[in-house]
Order: C-alpha cells, then structure tokens, then sequence
C-alpha cells in the first residue's frame, strides 16, 4: 500500500479593511469569489461549487462550513481526506480591525509558493472591494 504523503497546514492572515458582511460575500457567494479568487465560480446547489480558473482547470468543490459573516470552508473533490480551505473572518474585539484567515494544504515544497499566490490574490481581492 502506497503511503500518503505528508503535507503541512499553511495558515496565513491578511487585514482587510472592510465590513465583515461586505468580506463574507466575497469568501462565500460565487459572484464574490469570481471577482477575485477564480475565473468563473458557479453554484450546482447551495452546497456544491464549481471554480474555473485562469489556465481552464475546473475544480469541484463542497461547500462543507458556513457561518454567517464569519467562515467558509470549501473540500475539494480531488484534495487527500482532512483537507480543504478555509477563509475565516476575523474581527479584533478592540479596535475591530478585519482580517482573513486563510487554511490550506501543502507539500512543505510548495510552501513559499502557496503563500504568494495567497498574497496575490488577496491583493486582487482588496483592490476589489477598495480596501
């Protein structure tokens, strides 16, 4: 029997400054996340995704945690069981800063490029929504 590969929990923060409700579209409705984390998003059902992305690769995915104004968490159909991204809204209780918690899943060699492309799309997601 092959062994699974081992791969590392990437957790990245970015401040975003804007409205959790205004943020929370973005990370969950797929006409938010056409505008910057895919080509195309479209939805089969309230639970069920589809991301078409730049280069034509589809991927599907579920949509497996939702709290309102707070997380969304995407499984997709191709990933190794326990793995998925999550987006999670993160409010400071003292000066209500906004920022987004990004989980993912890596080879630890994939690492530093993960974390780029995380930051580059969140700077396409910012631009976005001017903040």
């Amino acid at each position: 029997m092959a062994k699974k590969q081992v791969r590392d929990q990437v957790v990245l923060e970015f401040p975003v400054k804007c409205s959790p409700s205004l943020l929370f579209n973005y990370i969950q409705s797929a006409s938010g996340l056409q505008e910057w984390f895919a080509h195309k998003v479209t939805t089969k059902s309230r639970t069920d995704y589809v991301f078409i992305y730049d280069d034509g690769q589809e991927m599907k995915a579920k949509l497996t945690k939702s709290v309102h104004n707070k997380i969304s968490r995407f499984e997709f159909e191709n990933a190794q069981d326990g793995e998925y991204i999550e987006m999670e809204i993160i409010v400071d209780e003292l000066t209500d800063d906004v920022a987004l918690k990004v989980t993912e899943f890596c080879s630890p060699e994939e690492k530093r490029e993960v974390g780029e492309l995380w930051h580059s799309q969140i700077e396409i997601l910012k631009d976005v929504i001017g903040a």
